[in-house]
């Protein structure tokens, strides 16, 4: 057997490199590049390694490791969990600081590949420089803050670990159904030991991205339902978009008329005017998917986890009799909220639900292809003015109030093209898109919303532009999401990868503030005027921007907005546009009801009220 003497890093560095995949195009490395922020726990090592092999697996440097591995996943959601990035760190809180966006790729399901430093091996320096000691237990380390938050952990005290783990890793990586984080904590010392590595492990592996077809008796089941029921109703989620299942839904739909909803993962499978689309569904949804969901007596998770907002906090689903189906490759999610499963990826079921099915329509009544168009035409009329997608002149706003977030949504979507994406994630703003936003192509939508991260926004902006060079990347966020995580401004004018970024400032986390109300609370520490400061901080969101290298400017209304928009399109750099906003105002049209529990006793008759209609409204859900 040859071998070939590397260190740790150098062979794992090497082994990552020749991971390809088999797509229709050919072959193409999995793993696009590495995110870096070096310090004493990965810079004589993996530093090193990287630099040797910069011109096939580029190292890209950041300004926080959270958004690093931020633009990491967006990276991967945006080529549809096809390639991947790797993110390393120091030991300490370089590491720490990546366990947050650990559990965004978790819960979004989306493949990063995570090296930390971790501490010596060999322990003979113990303790280290930033290293977190437990008193009972000797092999934790900070990194251990990762186990509940990877699909895969390990830790590499011995350079030969690695023949076993990045093999592992990598699998879990491919793996539609266990796809996840992945972190391998990388001893210090360990990466620049040399071992005598097998030349065959270094050759150039291409995988397989596995399409599981269904068991043949579980869509028995599936058709043997979809043939009795009356009214039924498929909710497409992000995993119709990760098995390229785009064209093979709207196919299905339109041959059996078959209503669509969509989840925010799965908004632009299909596009916003497609006949069998009724828009979004739940707590951010329509008037006309969730009226189909509360009617119907079948409901078909394709691709989806179903998780709160898409069902109302399961009271959505409140048919008599209604019966679930979850389509998934995943059998966890497959399996929940009592749903008969079908475990199988997305393309492959509808693929053979098409071929059982030929001829096969659903019921007149249903609520289907047959009423999705007048239900999407009365949604029009009801979002066209918050949002004034048709009339940009309904949006100027006057002199004495401040434009809503669905105006600025208006002027944005305006703006772009089909050639664009917006971005988002956290706060007000996703629900507003999921409602007003008007998909024109498949990936056009980028909110993430498993985990609804504030902070995301920009580095997942920076992110998606690495994946889709060629497409304008529209992000929108609030004045909270930008001071918790704005310093990848400066990463995307570095790397000359242009933003166009919208921010909306409504003096604190609004969202939030609408939903203390609305449960009763007073205004309280949510925005700025309710934080009893004595001083309120007046920033300059423009000024800031502009320091970190990018061409900012201030607008007051949405004409204004219009106009800053055109110039940032032909900007040579990312342009961030600020705007004030009402912290208020919101779109009135469809949503349902979220289960946000209530304090069962209070001195304020305001809470005791909104008990009273939490109270009534659990009773509805569970029928007592």
């Amino acid at each position: 057997m040859n071998t070939v003497r590397l260190t740790a890093a150098q062979a794992a560095v090497r082994y990552l490199a020749n991971q390809y995949v088999a797509n229709p195009a050919g072959e193409s490395r999995f793993f696009a590049g590495v995110w870096a922020i070096f310090g004493h726990g990965n810079v004589a090592g993996l530093g090193e390694a990287l630099h040797a092999a910069r011109d096939v697996l580029p190292t890209y440097r950041a300004h926080s490791e959270q958004g690093m591995a931020h633009a990491a996943i967006a990276y991967a959601k945006q080529m549809r969990r096809r390639h991947a990035m790797i993110c390393t760190s120091s030991i300490g809180p370089g590491a720490t600081n990546m366990v947050t966006a650990a559990a965004l790729a978790h819960v979004n399901r989306l493949p990063v590949l995570f090296l930390p430093g971790d501490v010596f091996a060999s322990r003979a320096p113990d303790p280290v420089l930033q290293q977190i000691e437990d008193f009972t237990d000797g092999t934790v380390s900070a990194n251990d803050c990762f186990r509940p938050v990877s699909r895969y952990f390990d830790r590499i005290v011995r350079p030969e670990q690695l023949l076993d783990a990045l093999p592992r890793a990598t699998a879990t990586l491919l793996d539609p159904a266990s796809c996840g984080p992945v972190t391998l904590a990388f001893c210090q010392d360990v990466q620049v030991e040399a071992f005598d590595f097998p030349e065959a492990f270094f050759r150039k592996h291409v995988w397989m991205i596995r399409a599981q077809p269904p068991d043949p008796r579980e869509i028995d089941e599936l058709i043997r339902l979809l043939k009795a029921a009356r009214s039924p109703l498929f909710i497409c989620g992000g995993g119709v978009l990760y098995s390229g299942a785009e064209a093979a839904l709207a196919a299905f739909a339109e041959r059996t008329a078959l209503g669509v909803a969509e989840t925010q993962a799965g908004k632009g499978a299909l596009k916003w005017n497609h006949p069998c689309n009724l828009g979004s569904i739940g707590v951010t949804g329509s008037s006309a998917a969730n009226a189909a969901a509360a009617a119907a007596d079948l409901v078909v998770g394709i691709g989806t986890r179903l998780q709160d907002f898409t069902t109302g906090s399961r009271a959505l689903f409140s048919a008599p009799g209604r019966r679930l189906v979850q389509i998934n490759v995943a059998a966890y999610d497959a399996a929940k909220h009592g749903a008969v499963p079908v475990v199988g990826d997305a393309g492959a079921v509808l693929q053979t639900l098409s071929e059982r099915l030929s001829g096969w329509r659903a019921p007149v009544d249903a609520r289907t292809m047959a009423t999705a168009v007048a239900w999407n035409a009365a949604w029009d009329k009801a979002t066209a003015a918050p949002a004034a997608t048709v009339a940009p002149e309904t949006t100027v706003a006057s002199a004495t109030s401040l434009p809503s977030d669905a105006q600025v949504i208006g002027a944005v979507w305006r703006s772009a093209d089909e050639n664009s994406v917006v971005v988002c994630a956290a706060g007000g703003l996703p629900g507003e898109l999921h409602k007003l936003w008007r998909s024109r192509r498949s990936g056009d939508y980028h909110v993430e919303y498993g985990y609804s991260c504030m902070g995301y926004e920009i580095a997942g902006g920076l992110g998606v532009k690495l994946a889709e060079p060629n497409r304008d990347v529209y992000v929108m966020l609030g004045d909270g999401s930008y001071l918790m995580l704005n310093s990848e401004l400066a990463t995307s004018v570095m790397l000359a990868r242009k933003l166009i970024v919208t921010v909306l400032d409504n003096r604190g986390f609004a969202c939030i503030d609408r939903l203390q109300k609305a449960s009763g609370g007073a205004a309280f520490n949510n925005l700025w005027a309710d934080s009893h400061f004595e001083t309120l901080a007046e920033i300059d969101f423009a000024a800031h921007a502009a320091s970190l290298g990018a061409i900012a400017e201030k607008v007051s209304t949405i004409l204004e907005l219009e106009q800053a928009l055109k110039r940032a399109k032909l900007s040579d750099r990312t342009h961030v546009i600020v705007i004030q906003t009402d912290p208020a105002t919101t779109t009135e049209a469809g949503g349902a009801w979220w289960d946000v529990a209530i304090p069962e006793v209070s001195a304020r008759p305001e809470v005791r009220a909104a008990r009273e209609a939490y109270v009534d409204q659990l009773k509805k859900r569970t029928g007592d």
